[in-house]
């Protein structure tokens, strides 16, 4: 009697280990098609915008990107850029005003109620500042710090 029991026991055992590892397998393959597929930064669509910060938003207006923004006058209009997180926080971060010419890198994406340019570098006269990496994920202060500790060891970025 107490071996039917066993039975059935490791049968339920071995159903939900069959389960989870079936749910381990199948989750991982989704989330990588997915971010493979480059929907969100893609580094073959960056252009570089040129124009004067015409606003600094700390941040961002209703319906937009969370983080910090700055407006750029272009020549084709202002653009919303969107500096992320931390493009305005910690060391290394970024220092710009109203009515400085600024060169910025990135995509520029549909938000949802908007288009937004994901600035992954903005250059200001010599400085050179990476608000994201080539992944369109948002540099934290103690990420730009390990990446210019790295520089000034003689590594590339």
């Amino acid at each position: 009697m107490m071996r039917g029991h066993l039975t059935i026991a490791t049968r339920k055992i071995a159903r939900l280990l069959t389960g989870l590892l079936f749910t381990i397998l199948i989750v991982p393959l989704n989330a990588q098609s997915t971010r493979g597929s480059g929907q969100y930064y893609d580094t073959s669509h960056e252009v570089t915008l040129s124009g004067v910060v015409s606003r600094v938003l700390l941040r961002p207006a209703p319906g937009t990107i969370m983080g910090s923004h700055i407006l750029l006058a272009t020549v084709s209009g202002v653009v919303d850029t969107s500096l992320g997180r931390w493009g305005l926080q910690g060391k290394g971060a970024l220092a710009v005003t109203p009515g400085q010419q600024v060169e910025v890198t990135g995509v520029m994406k549909r938000s949802e109620n908007s288009e937004v340019f994901l600035a992954r570098i903005v250059k200001i006269g010599d400085k050179v500042f990476r608000i994201r990496n080539e992944y369109g994920i948002p540099l934290s202060p103690q990420a730009r710090e390990r990446a210019s500790e790295m520089g000034e060891k003689g590594q590339s970025l």
